[in-house]
């Protein structure tokens, strides 16, 4: 199965389990397992909510673009932002790092993400925003007459 989406919402964090959901509906027809389901909706919360946070400031009057596309059974996320990107990639990747520790986030979301994922980019430049992409490979799919579905 060959199949895209993408997505344009505004920067609350209300529009969190939107993502999520949508990601959820889109991956349906391989017959994920909860297990997949679940790993697949922490990865897409941590991605938006850190584009709304830390991107944006949770500026509402700004959009993050969550792109989706299966190839087979490899679902391939990527969440945009427009914001105030990330000065050291490396160092917004290490564990318990945050950029709001007014907030009591744990830092841990990178760390997450990647742990969560079969592929794991942060292409960010400081002052125009930062891209995250994502590639997880979905174990469980059906087949019908030779064709993915």
């Amino acid at each position: 199965m060959k199949n895209k989406m993408e997505l344009k919402f505004a920067a609350t964090l209300e529009n969190e389990s939107l993502a999520r959901s949508s990601v959820s509906i889109f991956i349906a027809p391989l017959n994920p397992t909860l297990e997949e389901i679940g790993e697949i909706k922490t990865i897409v919360s941590e991605a938006v909510s850190n584009a709304i946070i830390h991107g944006y400031n949770f500026d509402d009057e700004k959009y993050v673009t969550l792109k989706c596309e299966l190839n087979g059974n490899l679902l391939s996320i990527v969440v945009i932002d427009y914001g105030k990107g990330i000065k050291d990639v490396e160092e917004a990747k290490t564990p318990h790092y945050s950029t709001r520790p007014d907030l009591e986030r744990a830092g841990m979301g990178m760390t997450i993400m990647e742990t969560l994922s079969d592929y794991f980019e942060v292409v960010s430049v400081y002052g125009m925003g930062s891209k995250i992409i994502i590639k997880k490979e979905l174990q469980h799919v059906d087949s019908y007459e030779g064709e993915t579905i």
